[in-house]
């Protein structure tokens, strides 16, 4: 049995998406603001612990308020008529989780609660849990005479019910007071956690759908199907989490997955010392059920306390003889007796149960030196913590110890065959090795145990991880990733986010898949994080685009974006394409314009002499052509591929003619490369730079060449054995970084891609940092 995917909808920004789950590791990525806290809320709140998270408004996507208030209006008007009140139409709003497992036939005595059909014979099985009102009636009823209490106050201090702001202000010498509550929405913020549950639904297979554009399309369930009784999950699937919150501060209340007297609030322990103490009285404790082996202990125990206590009672004999002297306790009053119970748990109780052993040479002397938990680095302390829970959380699922022998009240009377474990950014404090070796050993930590290290188990375990960390994605494989997408709004639409399934993103073309993910691998790439990606061409472009972007102050507001830099070459750069698509990740390619002749040999680009470009990425991709005089005739739009069921573009940056003028004469230029694209771009700047290598040369022929024609040729000569790299490091250190300009291709390639960011800010309702209003320098040559 696993989890095959969930599909949540109407919570927070997933309006409706299915997460596909992996049969082992299954990793949440994405850029900021991007739906994976919402998924693991999700998760959390509908399958860990339904009793101690409450829900709030703000758990509805937002989308939705403004036709629940439109519904809660028509209720007030129906009742302003004397009308019979519509019906009450919560279905499509409400907050839901579909939970689809994969069942083998000969496990259906699991699964008999949520079973379809009778003549069921394995494979899917779907239950929804959901949120909802109790009664829509009760519902209906409380909400409308909430409204009404409203309306008699405001009438009784003279006011008009209706169009009350929900603001605090004057108005000339009266203060006008919003009553609560103006709509609907406002009466579920303080009332839907006492209106509001939780009901399982069986799901059918048959009527399952496959998501479009991202959006899952969840079943619709019948206006008469009952909910299924108690807990459709329980005995089930055995559910541990790790939070995010994991505060080291002292003095917090605290309490484990464990802990069934948890104060409403508190936070989950992250302290080894309450986590050892807390496995210690679960799975070793001799006096829960004690065994044979336990007797040992407990005779033990027993001699020390009757020592303990012997010695209490000689200590203070004298203090309480003085004591009645004092005429108390009278005749008739007990007297006071001192003794001891000693556990073993209580020595667990103190800051150093736990403490970390540092060895110390003194000349030939060996000393062991001792620190307390805290005084550990937080890295360390963290990483800890989390094996241990997920060692805890393994022990109490196999029921590891005396957690064998409970049977408090409720217990499961068996093993439930599904283990699902959630742990939120296990990256915190941690050194990008120390992330690494966690997230290649958790999965293992949770099946070391004999009963699920046998290869015919029919006991599962599924890890889920939500992070920020590339070093994490960079560890695991990309049939476990599952890319969380922004979606901007459209339509009036409040933004979203879909889920992208990254497990089938090359299909067949296994060569594709194995050249992307071994670059994926050397280059520790944050794609899967960033708000876009720039393809660059080589070193050079590595080095100076960065640096544009610093210093030229019509794109410094890039700089505050998060971009994803890739050198990757215009022949492999077309290689990225599906993944790209199935990311719908906005991306520039900076690549060379690459002109050869019809004997495919590299020539320096003209116009009208039938050259074409071997650039794999503008022949195969965008603009799509390999035609050099279509190359260079392309305007700034055509440039650009847009994926409009996406909503997210591609554009390419390459060499086009630029108008210069060199000796007093105004020339068509045509570069081929970036170093050449620079130095037609600053002319002035190369005949008075003092350098080496080719700034030398460039210096020289900028000073010797008589036309335009000859400095071109004598550019393209000098880059045939030049060190590109060197170059590039050289311009770094210009005195002036803003004197050096941008080639026009890269300059117009960066202020679009400036303009998508912005654009896509605004659609994301984001703070809008980047808003270029520049027209294209290259565009306006042509």
């Amino acid at each position: 049995m696993r989890i095959d995917f969930v599909e949540i909808a109407n919570f927070r920004k997933l309006l409706s998406t299915r997460v596909g789950f992996s049969s082992e590791k299954t990793i949440f990525v994405g850029a900021n603001n991007s739906g994976k806290t919402s998924a693991m809320v999700a998760l959390r709140t509908f399958l860990v612990g339904r009793e101690r998270h409450n829900f709030t408004l703000t758990d509805l996507t937002l989308s939705h308020w403004t036709a629940i208030n439109a519904m809660g209006k028509s209720w007030e008007e129906a009742r302003e008529k004397q009308e019979p009140l519509p019906a009450p139409a919560w279905d499509a709003f409400l907050p839901f989780v579909d939970l689809w497992l994969h069942v083998e036939d000969d496990e259906v005595h699991y699964v008999q609660k949520i079973l379809p059909t009778l003549d069921w014979e394995g494979g899917r099985l779907g239950i929804r849990l959901r949120l909802q009102p109790k009664d829509v009636t009760t519902l209906q009823n409380e909400y409308l005479a909430a409204r009404e209490d409203t309306r008699v106050m405001m009438q009784g201090d003279g006011k008009q019910d209706g169009d009350v702001k929900s603001t605090f202000g004057l108005e000339g010498d009266e203060l006008i007071v919003a009553l609560w509550p103006q709509n609907l929405t406002e009466f579920l913020k303080r009332r839907l956690g006492r209106l509001f549950e939780i009901k399982g639904y069986v799901l059918d297979p048959a009527k399952l759908q496959e998501p479009e554009h991202g959006r899952a399309r969840p079943q619709v369930l019948a206006a008469d199907i009952d909910p299924v009784d108690g807990d459709p999950l329980k005995g089930l699937v055995r559910i541990d989490e790790i939070s995010a919150q994991r505060g080291f501060s002292e003095g917090e209340a605290t309490f484990d997955d464990d802990d069934d007297d948890a104060l409403p609030g508190a936070r989950r322990t992250r302290k080894l010392t309450d986590q050892l103490r807390r496995y210690y009285k679960r799975h070793l404790d001799p006096y829960e059920k004690p065994e044979v082996q336990d007797l040992q202990a407990l005779r033990a125990i027993e001699i020390a306390q009757k020592a303990f206590d012997k010695r209490l009672t000689e200590g203070f004999d004298a203090a309480l003889k003085e004591m009645e002297t004092l005429g108390y306790p009278g005749i008739t009053n007990p007297r006071l007796n001192i003794s001891t119970r000693l556990r073993p748990v209580e020595g667990l109780n103190h800051e150093a149960a736990v403490q970390y052993l540092i060895p110390y040479k003194a000349g030939e002397q060996a000393i062991d030196m001792l620190l307390p938990e805290d005084s550990n680095g937080l890295g360390y302390q963290n990483l800890i913590s989390m094996v241990f829970r997920l060692m805890s959380f393994r022990d109490a699922w196999m029921r590891v110890g005396k957690a064998q022998t409970r049977t408090a009240e409720g217990a499961e009377t068996f093993t439930p065959p599904l283990h699902l474990v959630l742990v939120e950014e296990p990256e915190a404090y941690l050194h990008a090795q120390v992330q690494q070796a966690f997230i290649r050993r958790a999965y293992d930590v949770l099946r070391n145990h004999p009963e699920l290290t046998k290869k015919d188990t029919r006991l599962t375990t599924q890890l889920v991880v939500s992070t920020h960390s590339s070093h994490v994605a960079h560890e695991c494989d990309f049939a476990s990733l599952r890319y969380f997408r922004r979606l901007p709004a459209r339509d009036g639409e409040v933004p979203t986010a879909c889920v992208v399934n990254l497990t089938t993103v090359f299909g067949e073309e296994t060569d594709t898949k194995r050249f992307v993910t071994r670059y994926l691998k050397v280059t520790h790439c944050d794609l899967f994080f960033a708000d876009a990606a720039v393809f660059i061409e080589g070193p050079a472009e590595r080095i100076l685009v960065p640096h544009f972007v610093r210093y030229q102050p019509e794109l410094h507001d890039l700089s505050e974006c998060y971009i994803t830099w890739l050198e990757i070459g215009g022949s492999h750069a077309h290689r990225l394409k599906e993944l790209i698509e199935k990311l719908g990740l906005t991306t520039l390619v900076i690549t060379d314009l690459d002109a050869v002749g019809e004997d495919r040999k590299k020539v320096a680009p003209a116009r009208g002499k039938n050259l074409k470009s071997r650039n794999a990425t503008l022949k195969s991709w965008v603009p799509a052509t390999e035609d050099l005089d279509d190359l260079l005739g392309k305007s700034a739009d055509a440039k650009v591929r847009r994926y409009e069921a996406e909503r997210f573009s591609v554009r390419a940056a390459y060499q086009g003619p630029v108008r210069i003028i060199f000796n007093g004469v105004e020339s068509e230029a045509l570069a081929n490369t970036l170093e050449d694209a620079v130095v037609f771009e600053n002319i002035d700047l190369f005949a008075q730079l003092e350098g080496s290598g080719l700034i030398a040369k460039f210096k020289a022929a900028i000073a010797e060449s008589k036309t335009f024609a000859e400095l071109a040729a004598r550019i393209t000569e000098s880059l045939k054995d030049g060190d590109k790299a060197e170059l590039a490091m050289d311009l770094l250190e210009i005195k002036d970084p803003k004197a050096l300009r941008p080639p026009a291709y890269i300059r117009d390639g960066l202020l679009w891609l400036a303009g998508q960011l912005g654009r896509e800010q605004r659609e994301l309702g984001l703070p809008v940092r980047v808003v270029p209003d520049l027209k294209p320098a290259q565009e306006a040559a042509e």
